[in-house]
């Protein structure tokens, strides 16, 4: 089997777990959009996801993220900034990404609405809020009841080109990934009240996009499922 062949197997194989899940849970399938996490892997292999009909690629790190936007820059993909952001990167990664879904932090606003502003183009904004307990090391995502502040900032900022467009969030790990997502659901349900308007949610990776699809998720972001593992040389 070809690296293309793997590649499209592996594709249909999420969408059909995709389509099942959102059958399961009484939700039509176009309402989750499948976001590729390609982290480690070459730009060629981008190429090959566009021509299966991918639209929406996943980048976690800055320097890689951006490479690999300008190599596939005739694709017209629309490129998911889904890592930890450093505030001295948000101009430069408002440059590239169609949408940001970490800003879990004020400090971020101000970059990427500079990067918007320059690059003259809109940039959806996803907040990351955190489903860990408070003081968990290692935890990232704002705390909950700091959404309605980062939220303000973002619309703020809404004249130079930022969209608040909902939340993000990732299952802890060591828990039921059902139960961090039913938190998770409270939480959207709350914020949609203040923000009726800010419908996404990405949840959901490669072990259980199923449950955060039966929690309302509308993005879920799958590397591993679809490419294999990553390359052991990155």
């Amino acid at each position: 089997m070809s690296r293309e062949d793997e590649i499209a197997a592996g594709l249909a194989r999420v969408r059909q777990r995709i389509a099942d899940a959102c059958a399961d849970a009484g939700r039509e399938r176009d309402e989750v959009e499948l976001v590729v996490v390609t982290k480690f892997f070459p730009a060629g292999e981008v190429r090959v996801l566009a021509g299966l009909g991918v639209t929406d690629v996943g980048e976690n790190r800055h320097q890689e993220a951006e490479s690999k936007a300008a190599d596939c820059a005739d694709l017209g993909l629309r490129w998911h900034f889904i890592g930890g952001l450093q505030s001295n990167k948000a101009a430069a990664v408002a440059g590239y990404a169609a949408v940001v879904e970490s800003v879990d932090r004020r400090k971020l606003v101000g970059g990427l609405a500079r990067g918007a502003a320059q690059g003259g183009r809109a940039v959806d904004v996803l907040l990351q809020v955190s489903l860990d307990p408070p003081g968990r090391e290692g935890r990232s995502g704002a705390d909950p009841a700091d959404l309605a502040e980062l939220a303000a900032a973002v619309e703020e900022h809404a004249d130079e080109g930022l969209v608040l467009r909902g939340l993000m969030a990732v299952a802890p790990l060591g828990e039921d990934p059902a139960a961090a997502f039913g938190r998770l659901a409270e939480v959207r349900a709350a914020f949609l009240d203040q923000h009726p308007s800010a419908t996404w949610l990405s949840a959901g990776m490669s072990a259980d996009l199923e449950d955060a699809i039966r929690a309302g998720a509308t993005h879920v972001r799958v590397g591993s499922a679809v490419l294999g593992s990553r390359p052991r040389n990155l």
